[in-house]
């Protein structure tokens, strides 16, 4: 899964290698828009649907990681 969600953020960032220390802080091309574009792809890609409590959480590659895990579980 680690492999998709790197392949998914480098499409939507437009950004090639990079890696699991990408965060909003480190990734400058990591902006609002960018942000809506990798929730609309992380949930198409795994089934889920993301609220907006989670999706202001996911400010790094470890935050998605863990929000889409604990997402998938609990289908």
């Amino acid at each position: 899964m680690e492999e998709k969600i790197i392949a998914i953020m480098q499409k939507v960032f437009g950004v090639e290698g990079l890696d699991k220390s990408c965060s909003q802080k480190t990734c400058e091309q990591w902006d609002s828009m960018a942000q809506l574009n990798l929730v609309l792809e992380l949930e198409d890609e795994f089934g889920i649907s993301l609220e907006p409590e989670e999706i202001g959480v996911m400010t790094d590659f470890d935050a998605v990681i863990k929000l889409v895990t604990k997402k998938i579980e609990q289908l």
